[in-house]
């Protein structure tokens, strides 16, 4: 009886592997399709034909199958392993030679020299030099000093399958007990990776500069490409002396990268971690311009590694650097267009080709304000109430302006930039809570849409909830205190306390029915992030940073459009509008010569995603060089137009013709732009439908010629 079961098992499982082999057949046929070396086809033909006259064989147990599986396992694996193409690692050497460190890659050739760290770097077409380091590497309170103090430097080979490069390891700093140095250099194809870390116990660091400054000439075909505000091309032999050292998201750099060209190669840097990093940069009189990186301690440490990506482009523009970057911002995941927000917040639209009106109720300067006037005591206070306001209005429609964005400044309890952040009742001088509601309705009626300024930064001492516990507090355990703005003596209020201050404010409107649909977060958007050192609320950059964005998405929940004041990098995503984005100018912004050669970088970047207004005026003004019409750079950026309750004829058709560009235009990239004619004052920006604007800064003259292509 058990011989007769043992055959009946034995049947069963035949008959069960039958379709199991199908499988088989699969797998062996497709092995044919693995192309190997063509010393290995021999091999690789008899294996299969081998596996095959197993298959056909047939097979009779579980165990006779599990042989040909095995089989055929082997041969795939000898097939990959002989494979013509087939995994690999990044292509490249490391050196340790007496007097240098040296990587070689396909595109880039990376020569570090021992003695004093200057650094080359080779492109197919150009050669790059890197200054030396020197007595400033290391910031530390009360003391700085290079990368060569410490007593042990190593370097070895870093290499991950995409990249080929070092680390080196600086150590036994004789003055600094603790403190460990980690630099890495990662190739990868073009670009080279510089990564910073200080794993050392150290509590004093204040700043690293690494890597050093690119070295180039100054010659007509040297230029620095720096997003120092909406950006400037510096020629290397510019006569006047530009000098700037600050944190990214700042004026010095609305974005964090920057660049430099020769004779068509360019170097464009990337600051990847930009919370605490930003950018020195430094061109005396008739040059050469020398940038590097600054990389900020938080709260007196580099806690977390500091990346920095430099791209070698040897058929580089200022336009490739901008795409370039915002490729990057896109990677990043932090590009968010137009198109989507309108899409997240409806009542963006009702911004898009349309007019700024700056109305301002109550401007009220205290005497111990720096801005109080003192021989005219009177012009300290400038009031218009809710209902003179609401009447310019009515006038700006009859004169034939259909639509608006309105932002108006000074309806709290104190006027404008005073009392902040508690400035809620509604100033009474100005028609309190009533006028206000009044106002709001009126702009509604006009089918303009109301934006409030408000500001969560300066905290005033004349704020009721004023306490030096909620202010920021330097590394020395000082506030900083300054008088400059119309409410006198301020400190800066932590932004770790913002939000609810955010959400308390926007609620009283809600409360007593005023139709609030937009609101201006001030100074959030140029003044870099901030940190404290206040021992209860500790806040690092990327804390305030966080906390920034946190009350412009508190707004945003209530369905406003969000705008602060210039476009920062970190916060483009979270905001619809700010409200300039112009350029550097010289002695001071409201009103001077060019520094450098504007350009529009950030528009390059982020046209798409931002609305920028612009002022109309004919000659200069505030962050227009003088002799330049702010109508003309608000056409070339198809930007949205300023317009005052008192515009005459002429300025209404300009500003219309301004929105009929940017309702065209404001969604669209921005992906050229030129100077013409070999001239710097003649330039033409080209928008994705194919749109061109062509100006002519000294004629005045301008032309638009419209695409015909669809987004």
């Amino acid at each position: 009886m058990i011989t007769i079961l043992l055959l009946a098992a034995q049947v069963i499982a035949a008959d069960d592997l039958a379709p199991r082999m199908a499988a088989l057949q699969k797998f062996c046929e497709r092995l044919d399709a693995i192309v190997v070396t063509r010393d290995f086809e021999t091999e690789k033909a008899s294996g299969l034909a081998a596996s095959k006259k197993r298959l056909d064989a047939g097979v009779a147990s579980v165990d006779e199958y599990n042989a040909i599986y095995r089989a055929l396992d082997d041969l795939r694996t000898s097939l990959l392993a002989h494979a013509a193409e087939k995994p690999s690692r990044a292509e490249g050497t490391f050196a340790d030679e007496a007097d240098a460190w040296i990587v070689k890659t396909p595109l880039l050739e990376i020569r570090l020299d021992k003695g004093d760290l200057s650094m080359t770097v080779k492109t197919p077409k150009a050669d790059w030099s890197f200054a030396p380091c020197d007595d400033n590497d290391v910031e530390l309170k009360g003391k700085h000093f290079g990368l060569l103090a410490a007593k042990t430097v190593r370097g070895a080979a870093f290499n991950t399958g995409y990249s080929v490069g070092m680390t080196l390891a600086f150590s036994e700093f004789p003055d600094t007990p603790g403190l460990d140095l980690r630099l890495t250099l990662n190739v990868i194809g073009n670009e080279i990776v510089f990564e910073i870390a200080a794993p050392g116990d150290v509590s004093a660091l204040e700043a690293i500069r690494w890597p050093k400054a690119l070295v180039t000439g100054n010659t007509g075909k040297d230029f620095a490409v720096v997003p120092h505000m909406q950006g400037m091309l510096l020629p290397a032999d510019w006569p006047q002396p530009v000098n700037q050292e600050d944190l990214s998201n700042s004026r010095s750099l609305y974005m964090p990268w920057w660049g430099q060209l020769h004779d068509g190669h360019g170097v464009l840097t990337i600051l990847e971690t930009s919370d605490d990093g930003g950018a020195s940069y430094n061109h005396p009189a008739g040059g050469p311009t020398r940038i590097q990186p600054r990389w900020y301690a938080s709260l007196g440490k580099v806690g977390y590694m500091r990346t920095a990506r430099y791209v070698f482009d040897d058929d580089a523009t200022y336009v490739t650097f901008a795409k370039r970057y915002r490729r990057f911002v896109k990677e990043a995941g932090r590009f968010v267009s137009l198109d989507e927000k309108r899409v997240r917040t409806p009542n963006v639209d009702e911004v898009i080709g349309r007019p700024v009106v700056h109305l301002g109720a109550l401007y009220h300067f205290v005497k111990e304000s720096a801005l109080a006037n003192k021989e005219k005591i009177e012009a300290n206070h400038s009031l218009q109430t809710f209902k003179e306001l609401a009447e310019q209005l009515r006038q700006l429609k009859a004169k034939g302006i259909d639509d608006a964005y309105v932002h108006l400044d000074g309806w709290g309890f104190y006027g404008y930039d005073n009392g902040h952040p508690d400035v809620l009742p509604v100033g009474a001088e100005q028609g309190g809570w009533a006028g206000l509601r009044q106002f709001a309705d009126t702009c509604e009626e006009l089918g303009y849409l109301f934006a409030v300024h408000d500001q969560y930064r300066d905290f005033y001492k004349s704020a009721v909830s004023f306490d030096p516990a909620l202010a920021t507090v330097r590394g020395n355990g000082s506030i900083p205190m300054e008088g400059t703005w119309c409410g006198g003596p301020q400190s800066i209020l932590s932004t770790r306390f913002a939000p609810e201050y955010v959400r308390r404010n926007h609620d009283l409107f809600a409360a007593n029915g005023v139709k609030v649909k937009g609101a201006y977060l001030d100074v959030f958007s140029v003044v870099p992030p901030e940190e404290s050192c206040a021992p209860e609320h500790p806040m690092t950059r990327s804390e305030c940073a966080r906390y920034r964005r946190e009350c412009f998405s508190l707004l945003r929940a209530r369905g406003y459009v969000v705008s602060s004041e210039e476009p920062s990098d970190y916060l483009v995503s979270w905001l619809d509008l700010v409200h300039h984005g112009p350029y550097a100018t010289a002695p001071h912004l409201g009103g001077g010569g060019l520094v450098g050669i504007p350009v529009p970088l950030f528009s390059l970047v982020y046209h798409d995603s931002l609305l920028i207004p612009w002022d109309m005026g004919e000659d200069g003004g505030w962050g227009i060089p003088n002799g330049d019409a702010g109508r003309l750079h608000c056409l070339l950026n198809a930007g949205l137009p300023y317009i005052g309750p008192g515009a005459d004829p002429a300025m209404v058709e300009h500003v219309k013709e301004a929105c009929a560009l940017s309702r065209r235009c404001a969604t669209l990239e921005m992906v050229g732009h030129e100077f013409i004619e070999g001239s710097w004052r003649k330039q033409r920006t080209t928008f994705a439908d194919g749109t061109r604007v062509t100006v002519n800064l000294d004629a005045k003259t301008y032309s638009v010629e419209y695409g015909t292509e669809t987004k």
